[in-house]
């Protein structure tokens, strides 16, 4: 989803479009939305600056999209992510998705497709899960047994 917000310039009091973006990811039942626009550079989640994200061993997950294609494409925009669900691990996936696909969707509205197309193919050739989610869900529990496959053991005493 694209959406685009209206900002007033203070000194010609005229109407103007700001470049933005807001894209989604998903793992398992965490959901991360972000919202890129134009800016300098600044990326936090949930109001707190990527770099002090917890847990921080997986740290460098959230950051693999930033170490794959430079500092220098994450300079022109900013991008706020909410983060909500599941657990720590589905949530660093979600957030490393959004920020990837909300990068692609921005050069794709905003910057040429040449950048935006080699942008998609690192990322791709990287890990898909990075720009495609994951169709994967927990499995119910059924009746007789512990769990969604698993039957309880059989006796005959």
């Amino acid at each position: 989803r694209v959406r685009e917000a209206v900002v007033s310039t203070q000194s010609t009091g005229e109407k103007m479009p700001t470049k933005s973006v807001q894209v989604f990811g998903r793992k398992k039942t965490a959901t991360a939305v972000a919202y890129t626009k134009e800016g300098n550079g600044m990326i936090k989640v949930n109001g707190v600056p990527i770099d002090l994200l917890e847990p921080s061993a997986l740290r460098y997950k959230v950051l693999e999209p930033i170490l794959l294609l430079g500092k220098k494409r994450f300079e022109g925009v900013d991008i706020r992510i909410r983060v909500r669900g599941g657990g720590a691990t589905a949530r660093v996936y979600a957030i490393r998705q959004a920020i990837s696909k909300s990068l692609v969707a921005y050069y794709q509205k905003f910057v040429d497709e040449t950048s935006k197309k080699e942008i998609k193919d690192i990322l791709l050739n990287y890990d898909k899960s990075m720009l495609v989610a994951d169709p994967r869900r927990c499995e119910p529990k059924k009746f007789g047994g512990p769990g969604a496959r698993a039957k309880y053991q059989k006796s005959y005493r």
